[in-house]
């Protein structure tokens, strides 16, 4: 690429439950701030970011994709043109069905975008005990799956988050940069 010419752009698709807090992780990578309240996203948002790597410009596109039933429907849409996701599920104690979802969200954009670099995150780590925190299951669906890795995360302290989105990021760009 020449001088002119040193911008990448990638797509990256939020996914998860509804509640998990995809909108939150977005805004603490993007913003550094948290909003306590639960703001529920209509359809999907995206969010603009660039970001400098090795002197390159990398802009970033997060679409976050409402997580509830409501809004399937559109999403085949929403995923179109994605370059890598992330899954995000809650380690809160009264969203653990959010973590039996995954294989269903994952199932979703291999349909519609086949295999993509994917980031599994472990959000809400705030509101447990970490040590308590068996990460096995999680691991051992991370290898049979593929993804890329797995973040535990706090969009609220942001514990993990710069971590955990710079892997997806710095994955992308790495593929990227010699093609």
């Amino acid at each position: 690429m020449n001088s002119t010419e040193n911008a990448f752009v990638f797509k990256i698709t939020v996914i998860g439950d509804g509640a998990v807090g995809k909108t939150s992780l977005i805004k603490k990578y993007t913003q550094g701030s948290f909003q306590k309240d639960y703001i529920k996203t209509l359809g999907a948002q995206f969010s603009k970011y660039d970001e400098e790597i090795d002197g390159n410009n990398v802009k970033l596109f997060f679409w976050d994709i409402a997580g509830q039933a409501e809004f399937m429907f559109m999403r085949p849409t929403f995923y179109k043109g994605s370059k890598a996701a992330i899954i995000v599920f809650s380690h809160a104690p009264e969203e653990e069905e959010s973590f039996e979802h995954i294989i269903n969200w994952h199932d979703d954009i291999k349909k519609f975008c086949g295999d993509l670099p994917i980031v599994l995150f472990g959000n809400k780590i705030d509101l447990i005990n970490e040590d308590e925190l068996d990460d096995k299951k999680v691991k051992d669906l991370v290898k049979k799956r593929k993804f890329l890795g797995y973040y535990r995360t706090s969009a609220k302290t942001g514990s993990g988050v710069y971590e955990a989105f710079q892997a997806i990021i710095k994955d992308l760009y790495n593929k990227y940069k010699d093609a």
